[in-house]
């Protein structure tokens, strides 16, 4: 079925290197707009998208929201779609891993909930699309999402709409990206109608289709062989090679010893990231945005993830290109939303909200391959870790260990 895109204009909000929008554009939505600070993903859109305009300024608290129709080249009543995950570095998850709590509302990163709402509150669309972290909306630690919920009823009030925020909480594995990663989204409509949250098409149960693994993702760029730049590096890189597929750290610990690790480090004493290996038979863990030298996940073949790969694993459309470092690739690809999630709920947008028949098949998510190979073999500890053999006491739990408590001592 050819897509009339002019009847589905999108304004796009945190725009990144454009993985939800490219999502929303597989399921019928025109970027009409972009808005987005970072020199590297615009240049990212520019090279990739040159049809995609780019708000100038891209700071979004120097751009006046009432504006923003006209920059859109739209009149009020036209945008179907407001579209955007602001920064969610104020709720993520290794902050609460780390301390117990994360900054929240008194990041100064928060005040992007309220650019959000200020753009709700000056173009009035149809149907907005929210993405962020999970921690969002922990039990207790969701001041973010009431904050929200509030400017929702505000923006109701003084104009007489009726969105009503559909939280749902998804985990894009369950639907066929070759990754875990839990995200929240949050659907509104201008009229108060609630969406229904899509049936998950993937897991273990018989009535569902196998999870897409990173095999099916990358296996076809599998090679014996790699760029320099794709060798890990720092204290623990020589490691990596003794840690099995899908594994991390914790092989080395001593709950595994009678598995064949090394009792080098306490149970639960590292981020769970740490050391972290892809597996071939399985989805890939999250990508993560700003990893350090030892942060996964890490290739089965103990190295790092090339930035096509990182594509693949996010569901990028093939032959996507990231401008910028490798740094800079990682940071963009992994603040992304995987584009495939994008083109599951612009779908479904379109069916719940605009009557449309369309397919249920994703075009972003790879197909299953059939010749995946045996795990890689394992390679013995090298000896500059065998100093590091001792009996561990295993962590207490969160927010209780020794980074916690010397904050505690040292805020009193």
């Amino acid at each position: 079925m050819k897509i009339n895109y002019s009847k589905y204009p999108l304004l796009s909000v945190y725009t990144g290197a454009g993985g939800l929008d490219l999502g929303l554009e597989a399921a019928g939505f025109k970027p009409n707009l972009c808005i987005e600070i970072d020199n590297e993903s615009r240049e990212t859109l520019r090279y990739n998208r040159p049809s995609w305009k780019l708000s100038e300024p891209g700071d979004i608290y120097k751009l006046d929201p009432h504006k923003l129709l006209h920059l859109c080249g739209l009149k009020p009543g036209q945008l179907t779609l407001l579209a955007g995950g602001p920064p969610c570095q104020p709720f993520s998850q290794s902050r609460y891993w780390n301390t117990g709590d994360s900054p929240r509302l008194s990041d100064p990163r928060a005040k992007t909930l309220k650019a959000y709402l200020d753009v709700v509150d000056a173009t009035l669309p149809q149907v907005l699309l929210f993405e962020n972290v999970k921690g969002l909306a922990f039990d207790g630690k969701d001041e973010g999402l009431q904050l929200l919920k509030r400017g929702f009823h505000r923006i109701n009030n003084e104009h007489m709409t009726l969105y009503t925020p559909n939280v749902i909480k998804l985990n894009c594995a369950d639907y066929g990206v070759p990754q875990v990663r839990e995200r929240i989204f949050i659907i509104a409509t201008i009229d108060g109608r609630q969406f229904k949250t899509p049936v998950p098409t993937h897991g273990k149960e018989l009535n569902k289709l196998p999870y897409s693994t990173t095999w099916d993702a990358i296996g076809d760029l599998d090679s014996a062989s790699w760029p320099v730049e794709l060798n890990p590096t720092g204290k623990w890189a020589d490691l990596l090679s003794s840690i099995p597929e899908g594994k991390n750290y914790l092989w080395h610990t001593p709950r595994n010893i009678k598995n064949g690790g090394e009792p080098l480090f306490g149970w639960r004493t590292r981020f769970w990231s740490f050391l972290l290996k892809l597996a071939k038979v399985q989805p890939s863990w999250t990508i993560q945005a700003a990893p350090g030298p030892a942060t996964g996940p890490f290739h089965w073949k103990s190295r790092l993830l090339s930035v096509e790969e990182l594509c693949r694993l996010q569901t990028f459309p093939k032959g996507y290109s990231i401008i910028g470092t490798h740094r800079s690739a990682q940071r963009q690809i992994g603040n992304a939303v995987p584009s495939a999630i994008g083109e599951l709920l612009g779908l479904e947008i379109r069916r719940q909200f605009f009557g449309d028949h369309v397919r249920k098949n994703l075009h972003l998510i790879p197909d299953h391959r059939f010749d995946c190979p045996s795990p890689e073999s394992l390679e013995r500890v090298t000896p500059k870790y065998l100093n590091l053999r001792a009996e561990y006491c295993e962590h207490p739990g969160t927010g209780l260990g020794p980074s916690a408590k010397r904050r505690e001592v040292a805020a009193r």
